[in-house]
């Protein structure tokens, strides 16, 4: 951005002018007595005794300057200093960029700081329209991610945006390419009307994350006139072809259905102005290299496409890509640089002993201390572990890929809506789902591998909020030791939930929801509870406290090992004053 500097000095006409404003009825001095004033206080300003001697005149006129020279600097911006950039700008990931993104203003006069907000939506290059559906949203500045990468995608450069999972990646490609679709020299080289090629061409690794990209380029790309279509294996190839041969600007897919309509005709790629690779890495892990490098490589003339790649990490394959499809000047965006934390900041990450055999016992437990009536994920290993702890856990649905995908869509529909509040999925939505409100991620193992792990617990604390992810593991079988230290997250040791500070948690509850009992119920419950106070030997107290656990959903207490977490068994600690010896 462009440096601004606050001054205080006016030209002699804008002076003449404010004052006339001010003071209309004062007349307007003569020129010549105006600078005869001026010469005035500028001799009676530098008029020194003439009894002081040289050295005492030198301090004098010293210290004035100093004082001139500090009444100048209060009145200009003083701008942050620049950070260092985090990646080598001769590396082969492009130049780096600058991360700054707040300058503070001092205004001398007031002796007062203000902060401008550098990422405010106002500071952008983003049209009227843009800007009113964002605010609907409730977006009014832009994040890390978003704000660096916004003007060098506008202005024509290739890119390679890295940050952590949950920061703003898909607003960061979305906004500054409708909004270079939308300029008026693209707009007069951009095809329109029926059967026209596609301008924008988007590849991302699941069927969940693809349509979810899709759903905002359909509501910001829908507010500028922009047609947008989204392809995906597990639904039919007709209603797909129909929407591609009408015509549409953007497309949003999954490699290997993009490829299929590329091989069959549907797709023309002559008129492709960007292509985007959205979670390059876990493209890699899934499978989908070649059909990647086919797609990209049926775009004949590069120079006329602009590429963008984002992706939480940077293995080799995401490198080489990098280099053989992006320009030479392209640049670089980095949240995460060299950082060994890549996890999201804004998680609570908790591991907890747990038996396999324990796990539909104690999960209702733990969502209702971590939960705080939001949202919860839980990701098991397995298809089968997901539809039986689903099938376990009152209220929740199952996620995986052996569902059909219409009944995906309803299960995510709903889970969305908020019509039930825990979803069980295996790795396949670990990075498909954007759902906001997640509050909690239960995985019921450690992951085989440390990215599974963050982008699993990366479910949750989005968009700026705070989350809580719990992992369960057997201490018989299984170690987080090494995800721990190689993602560098500090795990937080606590043992399960006993039920007894469960059973508190959930009378304390039930007494709230007591107080929200109309009271027109009372004259119909009166007689029973007449009957029981007469025929109990308890005292009311002890009457109420039974009727606020059944309310609760508890009958009995039951014990809990801090070891393992099965219920019925006690931890016992020994202790002795001498060796125990035992036979061997």
């Amino acid at each position: 951005m462009p440096s601004i500097v606050v001054s205080e000095s006016q030209s002699p006409e804008s002076k003449k002018k404010m004052k006339k404003q001010l003071n209309p009825e004062t007349p307007e001095l003569d020129d010549s007595v105006e600078k005869k004033t001026q010469k005035e206080k500028k001799s009676k300003k530098t008029k020194l005794p003439c009894n002081l001697d040289s050295n005492t005149v030198k301090t004098i006129k010293k210290d004035e300057k100093k004082k001139k020279k500090k009444k100048r600097k209060d009145t200009e911006i003083d701008e942050t200093d620049n950070e260092e950039e985090r990646s080598d700008p001769n590396s082969e990931m492009g130049d780096a960029m600058n991360l700054n993104m707040k300058k503070k203003i001092k205004i001398g006069n007031d002796d007062e700081e203000k902060v401008e907000n550098q990422n405010a939506l106002s500071n952008f290059r983003i049209s009227e329209p843009l800007r009113e559906v964002l605010k609907v949203r409730g977006i009014e500045s832009l994040f890390p991610i978003q704000a660096m990468t916004f003007d060098t995608i506008l202005d024509g450069a290739d890119l390679i945006g890295r940050a952590r999972t949950g920061q703003g990646k898909t607003l960061a490609f979305v906004l500054p390419i409708l909004e270079s679709l939308t300029n008026v020299p693209t707009v007069a080289s951009r095809k329109k009307g029926y059967g026209r090629a596609p301008s924008v061409l988007v590849l991302l690794p699941t069927r969940e994350l693809a349509t979810q990209v899709f759903s905002d380029f359909e509501v910001y790309g829908g507010a500028l006139g922009l047609k947008s279509c989204c392809l995906y294996g597990g639904s039919p190839y007709q209603p797909q072809q129909i929407q591609l041969k009408r015509g549409v600007d953007i497309v949003v897919g999954t490699p290997g259905r993009i490829k299929d309509h590329i091989e069959r005709g549907n797709i023309d790629l002559s008129s492709l102005k960007f292509r985007v690779l959205d979670e390059a890495d876990e493209m890699l892990r899934m499978g989908f290299v070649e059909d990647v490098e086919l797609i990209l490589g049926k775009v004949e003339d590069t120079n006329k496409v602009q590429t963008l790649l984002f992706s939480a990490t940077l293995p080799d394959w995401v490198k080489h890509i990098s280099s053989k499809f992006l320009k030479k000047d392209k640049k670089t965006a980095d949240l995460v640089g060299n950082e060994k934390m890549k996890a999201s900041t804004n998680v609570r990450h908790i591991v907890l002993p747990c038996s396999s055999t324990a796990r539909s016992q104690l999960i209702p437990d733990i969502i209702r201390c971590y939960s705080s009536g939001g949202r919860t994920i839980i990701f098991t290993e397995t298809k089968d572990s997901a539809s039986t702890l689903a099938g376990l856990l009152p209220g929740a649905r199952a996620l995986h890929g052996d569902i059909q995908q219409a009944t995906r869509e309803v299960t995510l529909s709903g889970f969305r809506s908020g019509k039930f509040s825990t979803l069980v999925a295996t790795n396949v939505a670990a990075r498909g789902l954007d759902i906001d409100d997640v509050q909690l991620i239960i995985q019921c193992e450690p992951p085989r591998d440390v990215e599974a792990y963050i982008h699993r617990s990366g479910r949750t604390g989005r968009a700026g909020k705070t989350g809580v992810a719990v992992m369960l593991y057997d201490p018989r079988k299984s170690s987080f030791s090494r995800i721990e230290r190689e993602s560098g997250v500090k795990f937080e040791h606590i043992s399960a939930p006993q039920p007894a500070d469960i059973a508190k948690a959930a009378g304390a509850e039930a007494a709230e929801k007591i107080n929200e009992i109309s009271d027109s119920v009372i004259p119909v419950f009166m007689a029973a509870a007449e009957e029981l106070l007469s025929t109990s030997n308890l005292a009311p107290k002890e009457l109420l406290a039974k009727a606020l656990a059944k309310s609760a959903g508890y009958t009995e207490i039951k014990s809990r090992s801090l070891l393992t977490s099965m219920e019925n068994y006690i931890t016992v600690l020994l202790g002795c004053g001498r060796p125990i010896y035992t036979p061997s």
